[in-house]
């Protein structure tokens, strides 16, 4: 479910309104991705729902080895054409967690990222057991999810929410998964303020892409900012990194 262009792409139906909110509206979202995605990833990724690939692409130069993964046969038929012929080792695969992963033995990777995938999927705790299959020992499981039930609402239904997480819950489907948590945390506060008064109090059922601009432009350099000093309480985001656990 990541790729910022998926916004755009039709055939995938209202689950792809929700990705990297106003395309290109929405730079400095996307750079705050990246950036908090980016310590945690190794020399292999296999990346979740990749939509139209342009996320993962972003960590190719790190990379010795990319696996992209969808499971709408339009964004994989995209991948397959985005990166056909590179020179690095890329692999496109489709399929839909919870499920057994085509990836084993040498095959596995060292990191998993999943943007804005888990919250869609009722069985989330065997969705991830799925993926230490496929993670080395000692490898990473990058999971970023919508934070908090309080910020649940229309939108949230129109993509297929099955729920929002809190550190709480999410560590809790985390263990049972048998992950051990290398980092939990709440993540864009003020996004989640604004989030509240303009799909709560306001009733909006998407956010407008005028308002995306002016938040992108202004709110996520405020919050990165403060959120180099202050942990927040709560956000509209939960970020984790889960490590597979060594034999």
């Amino acid at each position: 479910m990541s790729g910022y262009d998926r916004v755009v792409q039709p055939a995938a139906g209202d689950e792809a309104l929700e990705n990297h909110l106003g395309g290109d509206e929405a730079r400095n979202y996307r750079q705050y991705e990246i950036d908090m995605v980016a310590p945690h990833v190794g020399r292999s990724m296999l990346e979740i729902g990749s939509g139209l690939g342009h996320f993962a692409e972003q960590f190719l130069p790190r990379l010795d080895r990319l696996v992209v993964s969808d499971f709408d046969p339009y964004c994989v038929e995209q991948l397959r054409k985005r990166f056909d012929g590179h020179e690095k080792a890329i692999q496109v695969l489709q399929f839909g967690l919870p499920t057994e992963i085509p990836l084993e033995g040498d095959d596995r990777v060292d990191t998993v990222v999943m943007m804005n995938v888990l919250e869609h999927i009722e069985q989330d705790v065997e969705a991830l057991r799925s993926l230490a299959q496929v993670t080395v020992p000692g490898g990473r499981i990058i999971i970023w999810v919508p934070g908090y039930m309080q910020l649940y609402g229309d939108f949230d239904r129109k993509v297929g929410h099955v729920t929002r997480y809190t550190p709480t819950t999410l560590a809790r489907t985390v263990t049972a998964a048998g992950l051990k948590i290398r980092t939990l945390k709440p993540i864009n506060f003020l996004g989640g303020i604004a989030w509240w008064l303009a799909v709560r109090r306001g009733g909006v059922g998407y956010p407008d892409p005028r308002l995306v601009k002016i938040y992108d432009r202004t709110v996520v350099p405020m919050t990165r900012l403060i959120e180099r000093f202050v942990r927040p309480p709560f956000g509209q985001t939960v970020f984790c990194v889960a490590e597979v656990p060594k034999v």
